[in-house]
C-alpha cells in the first residue's frame, strides 16, 4: 500500500517512522515533510491546505491511506474532499474537527453530553469580557475560541493579567482565532492527555502522555508548543482512564454521531484529574505534538494497523499490544523561543546518534542545506527515547542531547519531573 502523511513536523516524523516499520507500507510520501523525514522517506512540495490539490496528487501517485497530521488541513475539510474522491483517510471531518477548532463549539457539545468540564463563558466582545472577569476574578483561562498553533490560552493568575489578555485577543495578537474568547473556571489538579481512536462508532484508547508546556524548567515561563512529553502518564491510573472514557469521551462521541457529524480519527482529551476524578481541559483533533513522539516510539508498526482500522470502520476488532515500557521526548528549541529566535543555524553531530527501536532524534523544524542540518523553526528536533523505566528512558534521551553540537538551541533538564521526583 502506498501512504501519505500530510505535515512536516516532529508528530509527522514519529507517525512516518512507525509506518515505515509496518510491512504493509510499501512507498511512503510526506508532504511536505522535512531534512528528518527525508532521510526515511520520500518528500513532496504540496499545499496541503488545498484538498483539490492534495487529491489530485493522491490519484497521480496511486496512494491507497492517506494520514492527516496537523489540525489546520482538517479544519480546511481536506479529509471531506479525499472522502469524497473515495479515498481512505485517518482524520475527522471539517465538522468534527470543530472539536479542536471552535472552543466554544466543544463546550456546547459537553454541555449536551454532560462531560465534567470547566464552567466557562463565550464573549463575542471586548466589554463583556472584560466584565465577565470583573466579576469572577482570577486565576482564570483566557483562551482564543478558534485556532492559534498551541498559542492562544493565556492562564492568568491576577485580573490585570486576564484584562491584557482580552486586549491582546480582540486586539488580533492571534489572528482571526481571537476574533472570539471564551473565559473558563481556573481548574486545578494535575493535567494528562488520553488519547483515543474513534471509528464513528467504536472507541479506542491508544495511551496516556504528559506535555510540559511551559518553556523554563520547573515549568515556569510562557507556554509553548510543547518542551517534552513521556509515556504513560502515572497520574492516568486505569481507575481514571476508565472513567474519562465513560464520563467525557464516549458521551461526547455520542452527541457527535446523534448531531449527523460522526467523529473518526484520532481524538486527543486534554484532561485536568484531581482526587481521582478527570475534568476535560481541550479536546484535539490530532496526535499531541510532542505526545505522539512518545505514543509511536511505544506502539510502532502496529500504529498504521490501528489508524487504518479506525478509518475503515474496523476498531471494535483492533487491539492494542502494549509493552511494559516508558517513553519519552526532549524539545530542543531555538534560543529565544517561544518569541523571536535565529533561523538557518548549523545543526551537527546527528550522524554519531543512534536510530532504532528505543533511540530515535525526530526532527521538528529542520531543512537540509549544502549538506548540513539547519534549524527552520523554534522547536527543532525531539530527542527520543524508550526503556524499562521513565529514569532509563530519560537518561537514554539526555545522553543523546548532549552529543548534538548546537549552541544556538536550548532544552529543558528536567522533563518527566511529575513522575520522577
Amino acid at each position: 500500500m502506498n501512504i501519505l502523511i500530510l505535515g512536516s513536523g516532529g508528530r509527522e516524523h514519529a507517525l512516518a517512522w512507525a509506518v515505515m516499520q509496518n510491512p504493509k507500507c510499501d512507498k511512503l510520501i510526506v508532504a511536505p515533510g522535512n531534512a528528518g523525514i527525508a532521510q526515511i522517506a520520500e518528500c513532496a512540495s504540496l499545499d496541503i491546505m488545498d484538498g483539490a490539490a492534495v487529491t489530485i496528487f493522491v490519484e497521480q501517485n496511486a496512494i491507497g491511506f492517506v494520514i492527516i497530521g496537523p489540525e489546520a488541513p482538517l479544519a480546511a475539510g481536506v479529509a471531506d474532499r479525499l472522502r469524497d474522491a473515495g479515498v481512505l483517510v485517518f482524520g475527522p471531518s471539517e465538522a468534527a474537527a470543530r472539536l479542536e477548532a471552535s472552543k466554544s463549539f466543544t463546550k456546547e457539545v459537553c454541555d449536551a453530553a454532560q462531560a465534567p468540564t470547566a464552567g466557562y463563558g463565550h464573549f463575542t466582545e471586548a466589554e463583556a469580557a472584560k466584565a465577565h472577569i470583573r466579576q469572577h476574578g482570577a486565576p482564570t483561562v483566557v483562551k482564543a475560541d478558534g485556532l492559534a498553533a498551541g498559542k492562544g490560552v493565556i492562564i492568568a493568575m491576577t485580573e490585570e493579567e486576564a484584562l491584557a489578555a482580552i486586549d491582546d485577543m480582540f486586539g488580533g495578537a492571534f489572528g482571526g482565532a481571537g476574533a472570539e474568547v471564551v473565559i473558563e473556571e481556573f481548574m486545578e489538579g494535575e493535567e494528562a492527555s488520553l488519547f483515543v481512536l474513534v471509528d464513528g462508532e467504536e472507541v479506542l484508547s491508544i495511551g496516556s502522555a504528559q506535555d510540559h508546556k511551559r518553556v523554563g524548567e520547573g515549568d515556569t515561563g510562557p507556554n509553548t508548543g510543547g518542551m517534552g512529553a513521556y509515556s504513560p502518564a502515572p497520574v492516568l491510573t486505569p481507575e481514571i482512564e476508565a472513567k474519562a472514557m465513560e464520563e467525557i469521551v464516549k458521551p461526547t462521541m455520542k452527541v457527535m454521531a446523534e448531531r449527523g457529524m460522526p467523529y473518526q480519527g484520532v481524538l486527543y482529551a486534554g484532561l485536568m484529574i484531581k482526587d481521582g476524578q478527570p475534568r476535560l481541559v481541550e479536546y484535539n483533533v490530532r496526535f499531541g505534538d510532542p505526545e505522539c513522539q512518545v505514543l509511536m516510539m511505544r506502539l510502532g508498526a502496529q500504529a498504521l494497523d490501528l489508524m487504518q482500522a479506525a478509518a475503515e470502520g474496523r476498531l471494535a476488532e483492533a487491539r492494542v499490544n502494549w509493552g511494559d515500557d516508558h517513553a519519552i521526548t526532549v524539545v530542543m528549541a531555538a534560543n529565544g523561543y517561544p518569541g523571536s529566535y535565529e533561523k538557518g543555524t548549523v545543526i551537527k553531530g546527528l550522524d554519531a546518534l543512534p536510530e532504532d527501536s528505543s533511540n530515535m532524534v525526530f526532527h521538528a523544524g529542520t531543512a537540509a542545506k549544502d549538506g548540513t542540518i539547519v534549524a527552520t523553526g523554534g522547536r527543532v528536533l525531539n530527542v527520543t527515547a524508550r526503556g524499562n523505566s521513565l529514569k532509563e528512558a530519560r537518561d537514554r534521551a539526555y545522553a543523546m542531547a548532549d552529543q548534538i553540537d548546537w549552541s544556538e538551541g536550548f532544552l529543558r533538564r528536567d522533563i518527566g519531573w511529575r513522575a520522577l521526583d
